[in-house]
């Protein structure tokens, strides 16, 4: 049984944000190799990201922000020593109870990863059209509306 506990929280300050990026570099930039001008983009300014913090350490990161096609969920990233411990689950929760509370009844959609498909998938987010490759790793585009 895991013991571990996991808080998620809204980023509020630049060190936090710092932080958040870290993540997001380790995984995505290192481990998967994606260049670092396709992680980082015009949007972080704009969205709301998250910090996940296991008995006290930052082990990941997500953001969502508003898109002509509705709120976009993206950049879910977390540290590989923490994975299948429910750090994803928790990140996809808190920000879907964020959306919730600021946007009321609204369509989410994501790009996943096809790893990690099954994940959303618990959350209610269903495939919409093909897999399509993104920066060299193959995604799903998921949908969900999300309602008070």
């Amino acid at each position: 049984m895991n013991d571990k506990v996991t808080d998620v929280f809204l980023v509020k300050d630049r060190q936090e944000l710092e932080t958040a990026f870290e993540i997001r570099k380790k995984v995505f930039i290192d481990e998967q190799e994606i260049a670092y001008k396709d992680e980082f983009d015009e949007f972080d300014d704009i969205s709301h990201h998250y910090l996940a913090v296991t008995d006290g350490v930052p082990c990941g990161t997500a953001r969502w922000r508003k898109t002509e096609k509705g709120i976009k969920l993206e950049r879910f990233a977390v540290l590989s020593a923490f994975r299948r411990e429910g750090v994803g689950s928790a990140l996809i929760r808190a920000a879907l109870n964020d959306i919730v509370l600021k946007e009321g009844d609204v369509k989410c959609y994501l790009h996943a990863q096809k790893e990690v498909i099954g994940l959303y998938a618990k959350f209610g987010f269903q495939k919409v059209g093909k897999e399509f490759p993104e920066c060299g790793i193959i995604h799903q585009t998921m949908e969900k509306t999300v309602m008070e």
